[in-house]
């Protein structure tokens, strides 16, 4: 979670009119993806607490002024979430998830739980949200990492299905050719 507290008094000169005309009002789950991405920038770089990005983090923090400003002046814009589909923060909560857990088996249930519903309706949800079961998603995810570690020459076939969680080269294989119809030693060659 992050809070970010701006104050009207240190907000660029050219927002000043804009603060005191429309303040800003309080603000929970926006759902802006260049707010969103500013925001995680920001708290990166918060964490880190690097000395020397003192001028990045000021002009990160002049940047969500100005998103935040741009979006009350024009007003809130929220994109509407697919009817049946799951809500933003929980495509971001599994999604994330998946990423951090590729090379691992993960249960529909576990997911489910993760975003506070049941797996029944979970499931209907990502697939209403997403165009596909979460399994796919997830073996597609696999096999969009395994294309990009299949372009070094210095992992071996068998490397990289094991670095993904494959316990056999064969079975690597046969999910590989399933999802590109192209087996990974073919689809290697295909790049050169």
């Amino acid at each position: 979670m992050l809070y970010v507290y701006i104050d009207p008094a240190r907000m660029p000169a050219e927002f000043r009119n804009d603060v005191a005309s429309a303040p800003l009002a309080p603000r929970l789950f926006f759902e802006d993806m260049r707010l969103w991405s500013t925001a995680l920038k920001l708290r990166r770089l918060i964490e880190t607490a690097d000395s020397h990005g003192s001028g990045y983090l000021e002009a990160l923090g002049i940047v969500l002024a100005h998103e935040l400003m741009s979006q009350n002046v024009e007003g809130t814009h929220v994109e509407t979430a697919v009817r049946g589909g799951l809500a933003s923060w929980q495509e971001r909560a599994v999604t994330s998830y998946i990423e951090e857990h590729l090379a691992e088996p993960i249960s529909l249930a576990t997911l489910a739980q993760l975003v506070r519903l049941s797996p029944f309706y979970f499931c209907r949800a990502f697939k209403q949200s997403f165009g596909m079961p979460p399994h796919r998603y997830h073996s597609g995810r696999r096999i969009e990492l395994a294309k990009t570690l299949l372009a070094k020459p210095s992992s071996s076939v068998t490397h990289v299905g094991m670095a993904l969680g494959f316990r056999e080269t064969s079975s690597f294989t046969a999910a590989f050719r399933k999802m590109t119809g192209l087996t990974p030693t073919a689809y290697r060659r295909s790049l050169t």
